[in-house]
């Protein structure tokens, strides 16, 4: 017998709020840092990063501004490395230095959590200094200060995750994201690219095909999130639903995927690093696998019968829906955590809980032999 975990309390009273977490971007640091942000900065010094620290925080506590990248290239040991063309404002970083060693660390612990054996092979940080570079910083400046006045001052920019083709990622760097990158994710979450948060690499990794050095390549980009909101699968959606939005998730809570609508490409995103690594042939089974079922804190209550009472409420149409996502779950098509965010999205989550409050007295009651 199937059954639904949405009895999960802690799932069905989350409120949907985004994080808070300040992350500065490059050019927007605030004069006045919070005792977190203090707190990464020791850690940094002392070079001691544990692993709940964001990649975001991380590096926006170490890392000079990109408004600075001209005085921040003439003054270190950089080498450009012959693996892009140095038309492309790509400069190899040294092995030793903390951006490095910041991205290498969270980039390899991510894989190893997950049994991946992975060896980056360098790390590239793009600067803008040509016209046209400085007019895409400049953008994503402009934007990032509107969004943080707009959400009460945070702009919630987050470090997050691009796997594609060297070529393609070239073409990113050199012109941003485009038409290209969004007919790679099959429209799941609607009309936009998909991202992957900073401390999941290996899911955008997965989309990264090996080239003929034997490399995969992931972009770092910078991305403006605002205020997100949930996007279910099989969204048609190309745009924020309203002026209160800015970007999509596929889970606020434990976010998989960062959905840039296809209206925000190049005014919400900044690339900012190329990591090369060499990894297994085949990654997809790793992130298939590397979540395994929690047992039920409390009883589950069947899908048949959970939408047999929801019929007795909701409307034909959203009830027919629903019975048709579920048989894409049977058919494997459609994720357990899918499924509920979208019959969470039809019903709402009073209805629900109601529901499954009653279904549970009942349990109780047929147990004991109470009426």
């Amino acid at each position: 017998m199937e059954y639904s975990n949405v009895v999960n309390q802690s799932l069905l009273h989350s409120t949907g709020e985004v994080s808070n977490t300040r992350d500065s971007p490059h050019g927007f640091a605030e004069t006045s840092s919070s005792s977190y942000t203090s707190a990464s900065s020791e850690k940094l010094k002392s070079g001691d990063m544990g692993g709940e620290d964001s990649l975001s925080e991380s590096l926006s506590d170490e890392e000079p501004s990109v408004s600075d990248s001209e005085s921040a290239v003439s003054s270190a040991s950089y080498e450009q490395f012959q693996l892009f063309d140095e038309g492309l404002g790509l400069v190899k970083l040294v092995e030793g230095e903390k951006v490095y060693d910041i991205i290498k660390r969270k980039f390899m612990s991510s894989f190893e959590r997950l049994g991946v054996q992975a060896s980056v092979v360098s790390i590239h940080r793009h600067v803008y200094l040509g016209v046209k570079e400085q007019a895409r910083l400049n953008s994503f400046q402009i934007y990032a200060k509107a969004v943080e006045n707009k959400c009460g001052g945070n702009a919630n920019i987050k470090y997050s995750w691009f796997g594609s083709s060297k070529d393609d990622i070239t073409k990113i760097v050199s012109y941003g994201f485009g038409l290209h990158e969004m007919s790679q994710n099959n429209g799941l979450y609607g009309s936009g690219v998909y991202l992957t948060p900073d401390s999941s690499p290996l899911e955008s990794a997965c989309n990264s095909p090996v080239d003929k050095d034997g490399l995969r390549h992931l972009l770092l980009t910078r991305v403006i999130m605002g205020k997100s909101e949930v996007v279910p699968i099989g969204s048609e959606q190309c745009q924020p639903s309203s002026e209160e939005f800015d970007s999509g998730m596929d889970n606020l809570q434990t976010p998989t995927k960062y959905i840039v609508w296809s209206t925000h490409l190049n005014t919400h995103t900044l690339p900012e690093y190329v990591v090369s690594f060499r990894a297994p042939p085949s990654l997809a089974g790793f992130v298939r696998t590397k979540k395994q079922p929690c047992e039920p804190t409390s009883p589950w209550m069947p899908f048949p019968v959970l939408i047999s009472e929801l019929s007795k409420f909701l409307p034909p149409q959203s009830v027919s829906l629903i019975r048709k996502h579920h048989e894409a779950h049977k058919e494997r098509k459609l994720s357990r955590n899918e499924l509920i965010q979208r019959l969470r999205h039809l019903a709402g989550d009073r209805l629900l809980i109601a529901i499954i409050k009653s279904f549970r007295t009942k349990q109780v009651k047929a147990r004991t032999g109470l009426k």
